[in-house]
């Protein structure tokens, strides 16, 4: 979101101390006057609740047993919503950086694409884990401070960043593992390159595959192509500078490193059935 120029009043999240936060939440209403953008990636655990809370622009009914993963970056707006309890955790890239290295891809898959990743329903006996997960977390954030008491936080996040990925697999059901831990990388290189890289094939070569194979076990993690994915995440950086900016439609082209605002234009209408400007238009009359 680098270069953005703000377009409508929305609010920036408030700086965490050490990128790092967890509370618990009772009988709390949230609605939000306006908008807020996420300066920190957010796992909302959601043991009660009801309402509707919208993210970028899809909105999503807030349930029992519900679980948001929120990017950091991401434009969130509660509607009327009460959590009659729950758990809000949020962390930083420097406080993720504190847990092992062989979490790492977790956080990738979850977050990097945020948008498929935003909701999941929750059984019975994974919200009994989570929440307990979240408890002694949270117990452990509010004991007194002591040496590598924040390494200790990053391995209990570690933990439960690893129980959201298995959640995830089992909801899109059972795939190679192999094929899994390329996903994965796959995910992390594309936050970094989508500006720059944008065929599959490029993607393959930095992994050292094939592209059909690339984007066979796309398909088979996330029920998405590999080329679906990669201009999914373009088309959703387009949407917040659109909606969030006061860049025209040129310079929002050019930071995405299209070649012209034409060949912009003709993208972005092809995966949303509208142009730029016509999608700036529309949401300004919903009236967010």
């Amino acid at each position: 979101m680098t270069n953005m120029k703000l377009r409508q009043k929305v609010f920036l999240e408030m700086a965490i101390s050490n990128s790092f936060f967890i509370e618990r939440f009772s009988n709390l209403a949230l609605s939000n006057e306006f908008p807020s953008r996420l300066s920190y990636h957010r796992i909302l655990l959601i043991e009660h609740g009801s309402g509707r809370l919208t993210i970028d622009d899809n909105t999503f009914e807030v349930t029992n047993n519900k679980m948001f993963l929120l990017a950091k970056g991401q434009i969130y707006f509660f509607d009327k919503s009460i959590i009659s309890s729950g758990f809000i955790l949020c962390f930083g890239d420097c406080f993720w950086e504190k847990a092992p290295a062989s979490a790492s891809n977790c956080k990738a898959v979850l977050f990097n694409n945020a948008a498929a990743n935003q909701q999941l329903q929750l059984h019975e006996d994974e919200l009994e884990e989570f929440t307990f997960l979240f408890k002694t977390l949270l117990n452990e954030f509010n004991r007194e401070a002591y040496s590598n008491k924040f390494d200790a936080l990053a391995a209990y996040l570690k933990i439960i960043m690893i129980k959201i990925a298995n959640v995830r697999i089992t909801d899109k059901g059972s795939f190679d593992s192999q094929d899994y831990i390329i996903y994965r990388k796959f995910m992390d290189l594309l936050s970094i390159e989508f500006k720059k890289y944008r065929e599959v094939n490029d993607y393959g070569k930095m992994l050292g595959i094939t592209s059909r194979r690339l984007s066979d076990l796309c398909k088979r993690c996330s029920n998405k192509s590999a080329k679906e994915i990669i201009n999914g995440q373009l088309v959703a950086e387009a949407k917040r500078f659109l909606q969030f900016s006061s860049s025209s439609i040129k310079e929002i082209a050019y930071l995405l490193n299209f070649n012209s605002p034409e060949q912009f234009s003709h993208f972005f209408k092809k995966y949303t059935n509208f142009s730029p400007a016509s999608f700036r238009d529309h949401f300004i009359k919903i009236g967010v």
